[in-house]
């Protein structure tokens, strides 16, 4: 999720529309990292694209579990990387209106997460309406034919493959202001819901390993973004009992945000389900920082002067990598980051406390779209949510790219908290 920062409930989504087919996705298990041969885990698919092959992983039930998340970019994700930080689980979104630019089994989100579920991993299929320029469909307008074979599209695809699809990314924010409160929001999404409930039923019974969920709930955190159809969305989530949960993205304005997210959802769930934390992060909190200083240390140590702002330096690293001591120094040496560098483990287990935590993914790289040239002190910084740092820092010596070893690290050691 993207977001202005003179305007904060108004977010533009990244737009990641039509990826190119991932590259080099290799899968292995956890135990055997220093035994894995990248260069012998490849393989070519029929139309030239590498994908993940190897040994498999051992995948726990999702259960208080983190994952990795590339968003609607798979290529910013491989193998060598999940391997890297032992993640077991991935996350991805689709965008529905990609299912009309051919078989929704060879677009790039979609066939990256059938086959990393092919080697074990437990996945999470995000399915995407973008109605940020249109309206919300109503009942028998083309534009609702049109989501129904969009949806067709997916189901046969992922159902039954995937471990758990959540319907609808986020919702709140994919849709105009003026119907961000509309009865017809809650319609349009129940009725998809109803459509993959109604499809797994008639195709597996009871017996589909694939958990349908709704999908992100977003500013929680807000007042004006807990409304009538926020309830009405709770209020779905707990009575339909083939739905397992509802997912929540708490991108957060400052560290101790979280809990307005789940002080809202967990009354709401009935003792059986669960929630999702597909995204979560301290993206606005670092906005809110963009146009400070540099710290003194670090213009000392890079000569590099003292009136410079935040926000110049990431746009320097994003014209010029930096080495990974540089981007590491940068981090640590200001007072935002650092004195916040334990947030994944503390938000982490502030999910996993309420005993309801499905699965929650961290963004594991740096994608084009948030890597922009034009980055100013206005700008999201995406870039330092991120485990692996494709467009800020150099690439390692060992083939992977650099990384914010600050979160690398909390996600290694969360896999066994």
């Amino acid at each position: 999720m993207r977001e202005d920062r003179t305007s904060r409930p108004e977010f533009s989504r990244r737009r990641l529309f039509g990826m190119s087919a991932m590259a080099g996705l290799v899968a292995a298990g956890i135990g055997s990292l220093a035994a894995c041969d990248p260069s012998t885990l490849t393989a070519q698919t029929n139309n030239g694209t590498q994908s993940p092959t190897g040994r498999r992983v051992s995948a726990p039930s999702p259960n208080g579990v983190l994952g990795a998340n590339f968003n609607g970019d798979p290529n910013i994700m491989t193998g060598s990387e999940l391997r890297n930080i032992t993640a077991t689980w991935v996350r991805g979104f689709f965008a529905m209106p990609d299912a009309d630019k051919g078989n929704a089994a060879d677009q790039p989100a979609i066939k990256a997460l059938i086959t990393y579920a092919g080697q074990g991993y437990g996945t999470v299929l995000s399915l995407k309406f973008p109605y940020n320029k249109q309206a919300i469909p109503t009942p028998g307008s083309p534009a609702m034919a049109a989501a129904q074979r969009q949806l067709d599209a997916v189901l046969p695809v992922a159902m039954n493959k995937v471990d758990i699809l959540a319907i609808g990314n986020e919702p709140f924010i994919e849709c105009q202001q003026s119907e961000r409160n509309s009865p017809q929001l809650n319609a349009f999404y129940e009725a998809m819901a109803q459509r993959a409930i109604d499809y797994r039923t008639q195709k597996f019974g009871s017996g589909s390993k694939t958990q349908l969920f709704m999908g992100a709930l977003n500013h929680l955190d807000l007042p004006q973004w807990k409304t009538a159809a926020t309830d009405r969305w709770m209020q779905y989530v707990h009575d339909t009992q083939a739905i397992a949960g509802t997912d929540i993205h708490p991108h957060l304005p400052d560290p101790g945000a979280g809990h307005f997210y789940l002080d809202y959802i967990l009354p709401k769930l009935r003792p059986d389900q669960k929630f999702l934390a597909t995204e979560f992060s301290l993206v606005l909190f670092y906005q809110s920082h963009l146009a400070d200083p540099i710290s003194a240390d670090f213009a000392t140590k890079y000569h590099v002067p003292k009136k410079t702002r935040v926000w110049q330096v990431i746009k320097d690293a994003l014209g010029n990598p930096f080495p990974e001591q540089k981007w590491t120094d940068f981090l640590a040496m200001s007072p935002w980051f650092a004195d916040n560098k334990n947030f994944m483990t503390d938000q982490v287990g502030a999910f996993r406390a309420t005993g309801k935590l499905a699965v929650a993914t961290y963004g594991i790289g740096q994608d084009s779209a948030m890597s922009s040239d034009k980055f100013d002190a206005k700008s999201t910084p995406w870039v330092l949510n991120s485990m692996f740092c494709q467009h800020t820092v150099q690439p390692a010596g060992n083939g992977l790219p650099g990384q914010n070893t600050v979160w690398t690290n909390e996600f290694r050691a969360l896999q066994h908290g």
